[in-house]
């Protein structure tokens, strides 16, 4: 199976750039209710993933640090723990489910590592899920919810 079927285009995608200060990065992922978003440089390559976590560890880190302060501090500053491991376009769908095990999204990158969109774990887990369900379904067992 193609993984580009997953895939969420840049254009819907949101992300941030190093470049944005901790300001805009808190209030844009406060404003989608995101807890993490892509990092993505001004030459558009995937550069990694900004977490509510960095942003608290930066503020928990630095003393008389303050929100009013936050704008004056860039995203390419803060102290990232997480990066979460992009795939091409080419990738199978066996790379994109062992990664997202353990990322909420998977970016998609080009041979360049230009950054075209990402593949939301969500999406994955409901197609396994209708694949499990189909199969079963037709073999006469039914999946009952616990």
């Amino acid at each position: 199976m193609n993984i580009a079927f997953f895939l969420t285009p840049k254009n819907e995608v949101v992300y941030e750039k190093p470049s944005s200060t901790m300001r805009q990065a808190l209030e844009r992922m406060e404003y989608h209710r995101y807890a993490a978003v892509p990092l993505v440089n001004e030459k558009g390559n995937y550069v990694g993933t900004l977490t509510e976590g960095d942003l608290l560890w930066k503020l928990k880190n630095t003393p008389d640090l303050s929100f009013k302060d936050t704008n004056k501090i860039l995203i390419e500053d803060i102290p990232r723990h997480i990066c979460n491991t992009p795939v091409t376009i080419n990738s199978d769908i066996e790379s994109l489910i062992s990664l997202a095990k353990d990322q909420n999204f998977v970016p998609v990158v080009d041979d360049n590592n230009i950054f075209i969109g990402i593949i939301k774990r969500r999406d994955i887990i409901t197609y396994c899920f209708n694949l499990l369900y189909d199969n079963n379904e037709t073999k006469g067992f039914k999946l009952i919810a616990t």
